[in-house]
């Protein structure tokens, strides 16, 4: 086919997006909010905890099978590639413009993880597949296969992005803490016989000094003064990753659509589950009907979303334009290229077999924006809430065309 026909093909899902996305910034205006900080708080919820376990526990119950993830092995390898190379090039970015310490974490994880599964995998396939000439395959098959390596790419990002991406902005946020702690003054408190040298802008160890109790001996939120302690003392490196190690919460890394990822596989590489649960026969057909039934709301409720939190990065400045264009050049016009020579590679050693639609996936996971479950970990570490939004603008916003372009490419590249 001609590249203009690609490129057209690759453009209607795009466009998909991009009037979905305009309608939840719609109604995120003031003058409409209807989905104001409120309303996106529930409906973030209801995706979170509802709908996202829901479509991808149901799609890879029914389209996984023990054969299939074997023959699909090399696509959690090559998100973990993804998330290699961008925080390669994320930490070059950061060495090159310089970037604030509370802010470094954030550019490294928008260079590094793709949105590769709640949106642009689950709305963007099936739309490419819907259209006439694709060369993707007819549109039964490539939306079946589609929906499968959609499912598998949004569970690894799960476990990638509550494993990974959120230590990083966590120790980002906890240097940021050290290094405002460290140039604080400080004072002298004198007991009898005694002197001793604390940090003025530390109330509660004024407070613990002087023998009175402090309200934060009665809260479970420690974090932030055990951090103020340890920045005074010489801690070798190995005790630092390890007294981090333990206070990473493990119920944020098992989120629940991560719990989905393991049941859905569970279900669908177990035949005897299996078999109970999927098919027009199966006495326990209505659980995954029931499932399958909620996970249908997921995708128009992340567009929204997407839309509504994309209005807050047009109200808030303060990001530098060198750190945004640097990510966009890292994001959609680095990656690409570096994408296809992996891809090509693993063809070329038999990682991967010549099907045109997988090849196109994995080479489509170095083009997408930064995943929106960035902005989420910033609120929980509370650093760079505000500056992931403007990121999340321009990159969102700039992908309507670099993405249209990428994709004609790696399906020219393919067909």
């Amino acid at each position: 086919m001609e590249f203009l026909d690609l490129f057209l093909i690759a453009l209607m899902p795009v466009l998909k997006v991009i009037l979905v996305t305009a309608l939840g910034l719609f109604l995120a205006l003031d003058e409409i909010d209807l989905l104001g900080p409120n309303a996106r708080h529930h409906l973030n919820n209801l995706v979170f905890y509802v709908f996202s376990p829901a479509i991808i526990g149901s799609s890879l119950a029914d389209t996984i099978t023990l054969e299939s993830l074997v023959n699909l092995w090399f696509m959690p390898v090559n998100i973990l590639l993804t998330f290699a190379i961008g925080s390669a090039l994320g930490w070059i970015l950061v060495k090159i413009t310089r970037t604030p310490q509370h802010l470094s974490g954030l550019v490294i994880a928008c260079c590094s993880a793709g949105n590769i599964g709640n949106l642009f995998l689950f709305l963007f396939f099936p739309s490419l597949c819907e259209e006439k000439n694709s060369p993707l395959g007819d549109s039964t098959t490539c939306s079946t296969y589609a929906e499968a390596y959609a499912s598998l790419s949004m569970a690894m990002l799960s476990v990638f992005l509550w494993t990974y991406i959120y230590i990083i902005l966590r120790v980002s946020a906890r240097d940021d803490i050290e290094d405002n702690d460290a140039s604080v003054s400080t004072i002298s408190i004198k007991r009898p016989g005694e002197t001793s040298e604390i940090f003025a802008g530390n109330l509660t160890e004024v407070l613990l000094a002087r023998g009175v109790p402090s309200s934060e001996d009665y809260s479970d939120q420690t974090e932030s003064s055990d951090v103020r302690t340890e920045s005074r003392v010489k801690v070798p490196v190995l005790e630092k990753i390890k007294a981090f190690a333990e206070q990473i919460h493990l119920k944020k890394i098992l989120a629940p659509s991560t719990i989905a990822a393991v049941i859905g596989l569970i279900i669908g590489t177990v035949s005897p589950i299996r078999k109970a649960m999927i098919g027009d026969s199966a006495p326990l057909r209505v659980i995954y009907s029931s499932t399958s039934l909620l996970g249908q709301a997921a995708i128009p409720c992340i567009t929204l979303i997407v839309g509504a939190n994309l209005l807050k990065g047009l109200k808030i400045a303060g990001v530098s334009p060198l750190v945004i264009a640097g990510i966009i050049a890292v994001k959609y016009i680095v990656m690409p290229p570096l994408g296809v020579v992996v891809v090509k590679g693993a063809q070329h050693f038999g990682f991967v077999d010549s099907n045109a639609l997988y090849l196109f996936s994995l080479m489509l996971q170095y083009a997408v924006p930064p995943a929106m479950n960035i902005g989420t970990i910033t609120q929980l570490v509370e650093t760079g809430q505000s500056e992931s939004s403007v990121l999340m603008l321009w990159t969102y916003a700039t992908a309507a065309f670099f993405l249209t372009l990428w994709s004609a490419y790696f399906m020219w590249l393919v067909s």
